[in-house]
């Protein structure tokens, strides 16, 4: 009897032994391993300005598809529906509580925001901002759409073509989303460049913020329509600005008299183009932004991204230039009435 005592004690401790080596650390998540290893799911947190914009809702979808085509990536998309730039911090907060790995942020207000991106990068999450770029050290790279200034050149000359060309006169006018928006004040610092060297006749009267409100944007066009009878063209540098700004010329009788291009998705803009209001569409392929940033994403907390390169392969999206910290998605698109079909986003 003494025997079978000893042999079932030690069956005991054989049993206690193995299953104190199986248990998960003391706060480790459930199903969270190291990165890289099998069984580990990578979350990315996508953060729009605003959510509920179609310019940042396609920017979700290609995301999606992107983060399904890598197939082990979890991820979240959320953001204020008001723009809150506030609310997008305490949102970082919350994220960073529950661990995820990275967090994508395109800045509202980058002043408000570095705090907060600035101290998840210490808790160890990789930042990334798209679309719009935050402070320096508050990320590790920006996944950026084009260059500024080919941007801000595109903008200008669309806009200039569609009032008449490089012999073009008349005062023009800026309704933005909102005056913090840094992406939108380097693209004006361009756009005000290139009519100063270009196209010396045209006058920049104003230049308006409409705080990525459609409505907003809407009413700041219909006081500059009454304000300076004689303008020529609006830009509407947003995705909401734009379509506001286009209403407003539509509705005041306008179309065809006063131009207005800018930035929005092609769906958007598809009526007032079809119907003449609009000419010209500038923008790029915004779901491919959004499955850009995934991709980059992704390689950060894998340890595939290398700083020093000058290509990123991004897969289906092809390869893609890598411009200091700033990775470039590639080609401004411009819809007209011959092409607009061609795309749907």
């Amino acid at each position: 009897m003494n025997r079978n005592l000893l042999l079932a004690l030690a069956a005991v401790m054989a049993a206690g032994i193995l299953a104190t080596g199986c248990a998960k650390p003391s706060g480790e998540p459930a199903g969270k391993t190291e990165i890289g290893k099998p069984g580990k799911k990578i979350t990315i947190c996508m953060l729009p300005k605003k959510k509920g914009i179609p310019y940042f809702s396609s920017c979700a979808n290609g995301a999606k598809k992107a983060a399904e085509e890598l197939g082990n990536v979890e991820f979240i998309y959320d953001g204020p529906t008001d723009g809150s730039p506030e609310k997008a911090a305490a949102m970082i907060e919350k994220w960073v509580l529950k661990r995820v790995d990275v967090i994508c942020v395109s800045p509202n207000d980058p002043d408000v925001l570095a705090p907060a991106m600035k101290a998840a990068r210490e808790k160890g999450v990789k930042v990334i901002t798209f679309d719009s770029d935050g402070k320096p050290d508050s990320r590790e790279l920006f996944v950026n759409q084009a260059t500024a200034e080919q941007i801000g050149n595109a903008l200008v000359d669309t806009l200039i073509d569609d009032i008449g060309g490089k012999n073009a006169t008349g005062q023009v006018a800026i309704v933005t989303a909102t005056l913090t928006a840094a992406n939108q004040n380097i693209w004006m610092n361009y756009m005000k460049t290139r009519i100063k060297n270009n196209y010396p006749k045209i006058d920049l009267v104003a230049v308006k913020p409409s705080n990525e409100d459609q409505k907003l944007a809407f009413q700041v066009s219909q006081d500059l329509l009454k304000a300076y009878p004689d303008l020529k063209g609006i830009w509407g540098i947003s995705s909401v600005s734009f379509p506001g700004a286009a209403e407003a010329i539509k509705q005041a009788g306008k179309s065809g008299k006063v131009q207005v291009t800018g930035l929005a998705t092609p769906n958007d803009m598809k009526t007032y183009v079809k119907e003449g209001t609009v000419r010209s569409v500038v923008l790029w392929n915004t779901e491919d932004l959004g499955g850009l940033t995934v991709k980059a994403a992704y390689a950060l907390a894998t340890g595939k991204w290398d700083p020093k390169a000058k290509e990123f392969d991004a897969g289906t999206l092809g390869k893609k230039k890598i411009v200091g910290d700033n990775l470039l998605l590639g080609d401004i698109l411009v819809f007209r009435k011959d092409n607009i079909d061609k795309y749907n986003f």
